[in-house]
């Protein structure tokens, strides 16, 4: 029976877009179904592979998008977007596979099916740039998204510190606002894939929220104080509102973890 280690490895090292994204639902599908040996025989990459398109540029070499209803406006937001989840994809898959041993099997299970969904996400997105006759591929896109999976690599703690409770939790704060924008726009389609991806997202920052609160309890320490040592050593840029507090509540973020640090 292949290991769960090795059939992970074997998703994040597929780079063509819909082949990793049926490689990661098919990874969480055979977790599932107990197709998959409790083994972690391999070692983690360093860095997923990615298709040559596209080009990935330093955050602050990205063309600056409009937030106005022009047509290359739409193609950037959905682009970005759609390079947001595809990253997203390789970073719970990451998470399962290296930190899964030393986690356990609940942890596993949980950022497999986070995978999955990122992965329908992006096939989500993937068919909207399509829809505009556009393709992912066809913009430049954010370099620096894998940054906090290396900058975290040897420490569980400050990966779902970072990653599901920052970056993600970011993304609870401003879809609301881009939901509006899509929908005064007339693209009621856009605004329910936007909708439904904000509540999968509550979800999963829940799901990093749940687990940092097990390695607060292993460490005996305070969770809030944890988390805020974790950010402040490993994220490198600033917490900052507007804050969706109702969403973030949801997913078990309390203003107690976030509000002394915000900028």
């Amino acid at each position: 029976m292949n290991s769960v280690v090795s059939a992970i490895r074997t998703a994040l090292l597929t780079a063509e877009p819909r082949a990793k994204c049926f490689a990661a639902r098919q990874v969480a599908r055979d977790w599932r179904k107990g197709a998959l040996a409790w083994r972690f025989d391999v070692a983690m990459p360093n860095q997923p592979a990615w298709p040559d398109a596209p080009e990935l540029l330093a955050p602050g070499h990205m063309p600056k998008r409009r937030k106005g209803s022009s047509e290359s406006g739409r193609l950037a937001l959905w682009h970005a977007l759609a390079h947001i989840e595809f990253v997203a994809i390789d970073l719970a898959l990451d998470m399962a596979g290296r930190f899964g041993a030393a986690m356990g099997e609940e942890f596993v299970g949980d950022f497999l099916g986070v995978a999955a969904d990122e992965a329908m996400h992006f096939a989500l997105l993937a068919r909207k740039l399509e829809s505009l006759g556009s393709h992912y591929g066809a913009l430049p896109a954010h370099g620096g998204l894998w940054e906090a999976a290396h900058d975290t690599k040897g420490d569980v703690a400050a990966r779902l510190a970072v990653v599901p409770m920052v970056l993600e939790a970011r993304g609870l704060d401003v879809t609301p606002a881009t939901i509006e924008r899509v929908q005064a726009s007339g693209d009621s389609g856009g605004a329910k894939i936007l909708i439904r991806i904000l509540d999968d997202e509550i979800r999963h920052v829940g799901v990093g929220t749940k687990h940092f609160l097990r390695c607060a309890e292993m460490a005996r320490s305070n969770p809030e104080s944890l988390w805020q040592s974790l950010v402040k050593q490993h994220f490198h840029g600033t917490i900052k509102p507007p804050f969706n507090d109702s969403a973030r509540l949801a997913a078990g973020l309390s203003r107690g973890f976030y509000a002394e640090i915000a900028h």
